[in-house]
């Protein structure tokens, strides 16, 4: 794997339009595009589309979506058809098994507490679908989609207005939005507080969009960067050192995606706790 995963950034290296000294394709092969790459010399171009003057064409982070939620239906219907079978199932359930009672045990019932039930669904597939997208991002010739700040932003949106649903749900409209402001307020500072807890409803979730987004974003960059080393010197005698701590940042890499996944739902499980139980 990591000869592969090098074989992809010098292919793209060499495959970029892009000059030597400008580092513009590093974001070009980084960010969305309407295209895959199969091999080093196999570009695939997908089709576009407008509706109502609007581009609606599917990209790249497109696909790797579908193959992420295609993933995730086929992996947890097998899980699911195992539990029917047995109450004790083998192999790969084991596996998945982890990772489900981990965000169960560890984010949703510390969090939230009394009610985690309700929120669980969300949280295990906001956990899962971000695990795989940034698992598929690590395979060559690949496009990370978590590394798209539209679709961080989505997710950040969905975990925001579960937040507030689930504030509103257990503490009325009113109540809920009365609890944001801190018992014991002197008056004269009621209206300051207001608008501070009410800019705070929005910072959390653009905190959640902005920290996925850079830290998957911020990976990939610095083993291009790396890699790009050969090509600025000119020399093939930099390729051990560049090579080599481009294999060790992408093994960081594989901690990140895990490390990514948990925080996102973490952060999300606790806000949701913070919305649901405002007297705790």
């Amino acid at each position: 794997m990591d000869s592969l995963v090098v074989n992809k950034v010098v292919a793209d290296t060499l495959h970029s339009t892009h000059s030597e000294n400008d580092s513009g394709w590093i974001l070009h092969h980084v960010m969305d595009g309407n295209y895959l790459d199969f091999s080093p010399f196999l570009k695939v171009y997908l089709p576009q589309f407008e509706l109502f003057g609007i581009d609606i064409s599917i990209t790249r982070h497109v696909i790797f979506m579908w193959l992420a939620a295609l993933l995730m239906f086929w992996v947890f219907t097998s899980v699911a058809k195992s539990y029917k079978k047995s109450l004790a199932p083998k192999g790969s359930s084991n596996f998945w098994e982890v990772f489900i009672l981990f965000v169960r045990d560890e984010i949703a019932k510390p969090t939230i507490g009394k009610g985690y039930e309700t929120f669980l669904p969300y949280l295990l597939t906001a956990f899962f679908f971000i695990l795989f997208g940034n698992f598929l991002g690590l395979i060559p010739f690949s496009a990370t989609f978590t590394s798209n700040i539209a679709v961080t932003a989505t997710l950040a949106t969905l975990s925001f207005l579960v937040i507030q649903i689930g504030g509103i749900k257990n503490n009325g409209f009113l109540g809920y939005f009365k609890g944001l402001v801190p018992h014991g307020v002197p008056i004269f500072l009621l209206p300051i507080m207001a608008v501070v807890e009410l800019l705070g409803l929005f910072t959390k979730p653009f905190a959640l969009a902005i920290r996925l987004f850079a830290n998957m974003t911020a990976g990939h960059i610095v083993i291009y960067a790396l890699i790009s080393l050969i090509f600025v010197m000119k020399s093939y005698l930099i390729s051990p050192v560049s090579v080599g701590m481009a294999l060790f940042i992408y093994g960081l890499e594989v901690l990140v995606a895990l490390l990514q996944a948990y925080i996102f739902t973490m952060l999300s499980s606790l806000f949701i706790g913070m919305a649901v139980h405002q007297d705790h």
